[in-house]
């Protein structure tokens, strides 16, 4: 199966990612991922992109397209892949289209995680993270046992700068102003299913695996 999983900051893209992952064996392509892996074994699509980031300068859509074609051609997308962060607007929702069916790997469903913007304020707001190993809580989802502290190894529990209701103002009016039209696209084409991301994450999980199961 070939996905593409949306939704804006706060509603479990990556919790979710990992899980289908685990249960259908597709290949996790994230963007930030995938861009330092161009960038790292420097083929030229991750070189083009390198100059741009080098010069300050955000990369335009027509380079990440191209180095996300070049990501999901590779042969271990064969058996399927679920791509992260990406499209982020209309223009990249047309090129992956045209791009997954010019390899022979369309597109066969996109999972849009929906959650109400107060449910993504209080997510994101009372977000804590490990500063030694990256855990993730939550100060009334999944406190940990001693607060402040990481149950794992004891590091120091702290909230990133952008995990504010003011940033996420910016990420979520963003997200609805270039995010949301590619979506709708999709959705005239048949191929949107919304999951209802409020809820606890295994029952958002149970919803999905029965959507995917269907279309298997």
């Amino acid at each position: 199966m070939n996905l593409l999983i949306m939704g804006p900051a706060g509603s479990g893209k990556g919790t979710m990612s990992a899980q289908i992952v685990e249960a259908y064996g597709v290949v996790h392509i994230s963007t930030g991922d995938m861009f330092r892996e161009a960038i790292a074994n420097e083929t030229p699509v991750g070189l083009e992109a390198k100059s741009y980031m080098d010069n300050g300068k955000l990369v335009p859509d027509s380079v990440t397209d191209r180095m996300v074609k070049e990501r999901i051609s590779q042969d271990d997308c064969l058996n399927g892949y679920l791509l992260d962060g990406y499209p982020r607007n209309l223009s990249q929702a047309h090129a992956i289209e045209e791009m997954a069916a010019e390899i022979n790997r369309p597109i066969d469903l996109v999972i849009n995680l929906v959650v109400d913007y107060q449910e993504l304020v209080k997510r994101i707001t009372g977000r804590r993270i490990c500063k030694t190993c990256g855990a993730i809580y939550h100060v009334d989802f999944h406190k940990p046992q001693i607060e402040g502290v990481c149950d794992i190894d004891g590091g120091a529990l702290y909230q990133r700068v952008d995990d504010t209701e003011e940033k996420l103002a910016v990420r979520f009016e963003e997200y609805t102003k270039q995010t949301e039209p590619s979506i709708e696209y999709f959705r005239e084409k048949g191929l949107v299913r919304d999951i209802d991301a409020s809820q606890d994450a295994k029952k958002v999980m149970d919803d999905i695996r029965n959507i995917l199961e269907a279309v298997k």
